[in-house]
């Protein structure tokens, strides 16, 4: 029997999910961090969610913006815009349909088991 390699879903999920926490507050790269794995994804990397804020900030969906911080270094802040919230609502209905069709998949599977 075969484990399910989480990394490879959260490959395909970690822009939506970072689009996602960053729909109500802005954050900060360690703040995203934590903010995923308090909803339950625990096992996204650092790096994958430092890359995916660059990539989404590249491709126009964030903007950002430097905070000073006393403890230590600024902190850049990365707030969603107009753009990201439309990519925010439709990547979320595409997700909503796969996540439904799979649903079906599995439960049709398990009715003829």
């Amino acid at each position: 029997m075969h484990s399910v390699d989480t990394t490879q879903l959260l490959k395909g999920v970690l822009d939506l999910a970072v689009l996602a926490v960053l729909r109500d507050e802005d954050g900060y790269g360690y703040d995203i961090l934590r903010r995923l794995r308090g909803s339950g994804l625990e096992e996204v990397g650092d790096a994958s969610v430092y890359g995916t804020l660059r990539r989404l900030f590249q491709a126009g969906y964030l903007t950002t913006y430097v905070v000073p911080s006393e403890e230590g270094p600024h902190r850049k802040y990365y707030a969603l815009n107009a753009a990201g919230r439309t990519q925010l609502a439709t990547s979320g209905k595409v997700w909503r349909s796969f996540a439904t069709t799979m649903d079906t998949i599995l439960a049709e599977r398990g009715a003829r088991a």
